[in-house]
């Protein structure tokens, strides 16, 4: 649920074919880089998962801490206890996530920057959680210091969008398939598998927010993006082609999809 998602778009659908008014366009290229998906902390998470060849003898790596080290990645125990002392009862009821749900929306938890004035493996580490709150369209990122639990600074923004969550790009996938702008997508899956597409488990995604100043014409009902949380979502026949849904932008905001050009 609670994982770190980073993203980087690289040249996307080289080589595709022109989409249609109608339809998405089945694109059979690799999207070099695109949605790009990590672990909240891909060095520690490489370092439980990968094996260790010594002898010719594969053994596991080793257990991870409790606590980090300096510059170390933030471990799962801290990650955990970040983000238990990040939500406070005030936030977590009145606060509400993508889904509509109680609770404001997890969307990474990553090392905070070390103190310039503390020096070694001494200094305090922090982590900085940052959450979307989808009823007052603003983000809130909570600095705690992860040795004691304390939250050290809150910080409320608006008009401000960083990249989306996973689970934010499973909520615009399921927006994209039940609304009518969807269409094209439904049918290019159809095509390319034989079967009905029904959810987004049956995709690979990934996405990036939009950002309504990189078009010359934004459609009328799109034009609160940025204010709004507006994301492009990227979709993937699992083992198979990219499907073009560039063209289609879903607002989380009002639970909507708009259409560019």
């Amino acid at each position: 649920m609670r994982e770190l998602v980073r993203r980087h778009l690289g040249k996307v659908m080289a080589g595709a074919a022109v989409a249609t008014a109608a339809t998405a366009v089945l694109v059979g290229v690799t999207l070099p880089g695109a949605g790009e998906s990590g672990d909240r902390q891909a060095n520690a998470a490489a370092a439980k998962q990968n094996a260790i060849a010594k002898d010719g003898v594969v053994e596991a790596a080793p257990d991870e801490g409790e606590k980090g080290i300096g510059s170390d990645p933030l471990t799962d125990a801290e990650i955990e206890r970040a983000e238990k002392a990040s939500v406070t009862g005030g936030m977590r009821s009145s606060a509400r996530d993508v889904e509509g749900d109680r609770g404001p929306q997890l969307l990474s938890t990553n090392l905070s920057e070390p103190d310039p004035g503390a020096e070694g493996a001494a200094a305090p580490r922090s982590a900085e959680v940052v959450y979307y709150d989808y009823k007052k369209d603003a983000v809130i990122t909570k600095t705690v210091n992860v040795e004691t639990g304390k939250v050290e600074d809150t910080n409320t923004a608006r008009n401000v969008q960083p990249p989306p969550s996973q689970e934010e790009l499973v909520e615009g996938a399921k927006l994209l398939i039940a609304d009518p702008l969807g269409k094209g997508l439904k049918q290019d899956f159809k095509h390319a598998t034989g079967k009905v597409l029904t959810g987004p488990e049956q995709l690979q995604l990934s996405g990036m927010v939009f950002r309504k100043e990189t078009v010359e014409r934004v459609p009328s009902d799109l034009t609160e993006c940025g204010k709004h949380r507006c994301l492009q979502v990227v979709t993937k026949v699992k083992n198979g082609p990219w499907i073009d849904t560039r063209s289609l932008v879903v607002d989380l905001s009002t639970r909507s999809v708009g259409r560019l050009g």
